[in-house]
């Protein structure tokens, strides 16, 4: 047993186990070999549905190395509408996502909690279904025949309340399901008492409030609407992790390696990610309780309850605990069922809406590689001589540097592009011309390795000639990730030109040189991004082209979140995200007009993997020395 496993070990039942799992359940599984304790497992896993689901789960679980572990599920009970009523909820579900981006409300289904979530030991989940059905019966005259909803909005939630009358005699089932939970199954179960509500939206970015406001007010009240009780559960081993679904299938080329199949679910801890290569996640998958690496392009952002199961309902109306053997609606582990929604578009689909529409499109590009990411903070002592002169001393130096006002020192701080550099930023414009996107415009942040990746991307555009580039301040490198405690000393427009940079002296950018703060605050940096971004895009309302983005890798985020809606991660997020970011690592953004929103794409190109190349020393080599 790991020792981190002992908190969730403490809080399983010791108390003797209840009474027996019903033998038309557990029989088949214990004839088939398995031992008691993981029949019971997979049972509860699965929603206690049928044998042959409960055998295909252990059979998926042959090599999960927690198998045997006493951990049970964690367990809730939600009130869930149907009818008319869900269906424009989940309209809304759709709707805010599309138009506001996700907040964590996507996260589940629409519901009502009814209490927080409780650990029942596997072997009383009949006694816990029991327990749903005699509270349905006690509270079912009493129970509200209509729930009226009363719509509540502040800066950061959205949902529906519940009237006191009806929440209070919902609260009696709450309170009778709890008692009954604890006499029958020996679970003790925490009903909610707070002012029972029905979350449309919640931690959601401030601007978006009005246009959630709207679509809520668009649902129709149904005070007629049938509701429904519904027992879920869930591990509770992977309650704070990111849930990913996988989109294609993955064949481990490692014995580290995760196997894939279109729809699977993997469970992956933001924090513990630190042994992950770039491009890859460390993750423990749902289907099959392995744990393993998995590349990050293969999957896609899922929902927290995708992973739930349902286990029973009952449904006051009808008076009926629903059973999910003898009720094929049920078979459906993760809920109620949102619209459909095609989250991942094909190729094909993509281009007749790229051609039946033009868009603005931004691109942003990280720089190439820069010289003292090779050579180190030494890198300029070793390439000048002691009169300041540049000399080369390995091919991965630049051919030359151009002249400064400064001299040579001025480079210390802003290093150019290495040869590797160049080289990366040409094959990236080669396959953008491949590509046949249109560039529009071009933005740059002011470090010389930005504005040469602008410059060789151009040129392999053939495009150097006819589009300038525009010097944006406002999208520079966080200054707090600066080693000097200064802001570097920047090459000035009359510099660039000079070194045969073709720039747009009529531009005004967002941000002057001058107003770069040292060491700013992160909350700064961004604020300088999202204005620097919107004034970008606002200023090329009229081209109808791709606005190519060259900055360092902090913009990936920075520039594209504001754009999409999203508010700024984290810092430490953003931190651990970015030294991720490749050279030359791309985002795509495109504006859907008809919606007034953005969205992020496939980049036009491929991404660029090249591995270490040593230096060698002859002398040692031949001598031995």
């Amino acid at each position: 047993m790991a020792a981190g496993d002992v908190q969730l070990y403490a809080q399983v039942s010791s108390k003797a186990k209840g009474r027996s799992t019903p033998s038309s359940l557990l029989d088949p599984l214990l004839a088939m070999g398995f031992p008691l304790h993981t029949a019971l497992k997979a049972l509860a896993a699965t929603g206690r549905k049928t044998a042959e689901d409960a055998s295909n789960w252990l059979h998926c679980h042959h090599d999960d190395p927690s198998l045997d572990d006493p951990i049970p599920q964690e367990y809730a009970l939600f009130l869930c509408p149907t009818g008319p009523l869900l269906e424009r909820l989940c309209d809304f579900w759709r709707d805010s996502q599309r138009q506001c981006a996700r907040n964590r409300a996507h996260e589940v289904f629409p519901h009502v909690t009814l209490c927080d979530f409780f650990t029942c030991e596997d072997q009383k989940l009949e006694q816990l279904y029991e327990a749903l059905k005699k509270a349905g019966d006690r509270t079912r005259a009493s129970f509200p025949s209509a729930v009226p909803l009363v719509l509540h909005s502040s800066v950061s939630y959205l949902g529906f309340f519940i009237s006191d009358r009806p929440a209070n005699l919902i609260r009696e089932f709450a309170m009778a399901f709890a008692s009954e939970a604890s006499v029958l199954a020996d679970c003790t179960v925490k009903p909610c008492t707070k002012q029972l509500h029905l979350t449309l939206a919640h931690k959601f970015y401030p601007h978006h409030q009005r246009t959630l406001e709207q679509l809520a007010k668009a649902i129709p009240q149904d005070p007629g609407c049938q509701w429904t009780a519904a027992l879920y559960s869930r591990d509770m081993r992977f309650v704070h992790y990111q849930t990913l679904r996988a989109l294609f299938q993955y064949k481990p080329q490692n014995t580290d390696e995760l196997v894939l199949s279109p729809g699977d679910y993997i469970f992956v801890d933001p924090t513990q990610q630190e042994e992950a290569s770039e491009g890859w996640a460390l993750g423990t998958s749902h289907r099959t309780g392995c744990r393993g690496f998995l590349p990050q392009n293969y999957t896609e952002r899922a929902s927290e309850s995708d992973t739930w199961v349902k286990h029973r309902t009952y449904t006051f109306s009808l008076a009926v605990v629903r059973d999910p053997r003898k009720d094929s609606e049920a078979s459906n582990q993760h809920g109620p069922e949102l619209a459909p929604e095609q989250l991942a578009r094909s190729a094909s689909s993509l281009q007749s809406l790229q051609a039946a529409m033009a868009r603005r499109r931004v691109l942003v590009v990280r720089h190439g590689e820069r010289v003292d990411q090779v050579f180190g903070k030494s890198w300029l002592q070793q390439c000048s001589t002691p009169d300041g002169r540049y000399h080369r001393p390995d091919l991965n130096f630049p051919c030359s540097l151009p002249r400064r006002s400064g001299g040579i020192k001025d480079f210390e701080n802003d290093p150019p592009l290495s040869s590797c550099g160049v080289f990366q930023s040409r094959m990236a414009g080669a396959a953008l011309l491949d590509s046949g996107i249109r560039i529009a415009t071009v933005f740059s942040s002011p470090a010389l390795r930005c504005m040469q990746t602008a410059k060789h991307i151009l040129e392999e555009l053939k495009l150097e000639k006819k589009i300038k580039i525009r010097v944006e301040p406002g999208i520079f490198e966080w200054t707090r990730w600066e080693a000097s405690k200064t802001v570097p000393t920047l090459m000035t427009l009359e510099e660039l030109r000079e070194a045969d940079f073709n720039v747009d002296t009529s531009y005004r950018p967002a941000f002057a040189l001058s107003s770069l703060a040292p060491a700013e605050s992160y909350e700064h940096y961004m604020d300088r991004c999202a204005v620097s971004v919107e004034q970008m895009t606002s200023s090329c309302a009229q081209d109808m082209g791709v606005i190519l983005i060259v900055s360092h890798g902090s913009a990936l985020d920075a520039c594209t979140r504001p754009l999409l809606g999203l508010p700024p991660r984290s810092c430490g997020e953003f931190a651990q995200l970015v030294r991720k970011i490749p050279a030359l690592g791309m985002c795509f953004c495109e504006e859907n007009q008809k919606e007034r929103r953005w969205e992020l794409l496939t980049p036009p190109v491929k991404t660029l993997t090249h591995g270490a190349n040593v230096a060698f020393d002859w002398r040692s080599w031949v001598t031995g020395s």
